[in-house]
């Protein structure tokens, strides 16, 4: 069965990439991290962080008068989610348009080339087989 796609808010994306980078941590840390990036109060950071225990990307542990927060979903999670949004809304589900769109956008190293080139060679092994 399919996981529920994950949808961050832009919000939630500046939220968990802190969290992810601190947990577990605590909504004041998470507040000092981003102060000078967002200028959100703890009140704005906390609130939103509780939004994302309620949403299931979050889980908040209480230890005394302390509440840590751990992330529920991985980098890797929240990413292909947000791709496969992109492709789903952006490009109708049609993969080609979108890495042709991605490969257009900018120019790519040589190193980056290769990489792509090994990515596909990988996966035309492993549909032979």
């Amino acid at each position: 069965m399919a996981k529920e796609p994950i949808e961050l808010t832009e919000a939630e994306w500046t939220i968990i990439k802190a969290v992810w980078n601190n947990e577990p941590c605590t909504a004041p840390t998470i507040q000092e991290n981003l102060k000078r990036k967002t200028r959100w109060s703890y009140s704005t950071v906390r609130t939103i962080m509780d939004r994302m225990v309620a949403k299931g990307l979050l889980v908040a542990e209480k230890a005394g008068k302390v509440t840590q927060f751990r992330s529920v979903v991985t980098r890797a999670q929240a990413q292909r989610s947000e791709l496969l949004y992109a492709l789903k809304h952006a490009f109708n589900g049609a993969l080609t348009p979108m890495v042709q769109c991605l490969l257009n956008s900018r120019e790519l190293t040589a190193q980056e080339v290769a990489e792509l080139e090994a990515l596909i060679k990988a996966r035309k092994t492993s549909q032979k087989e």
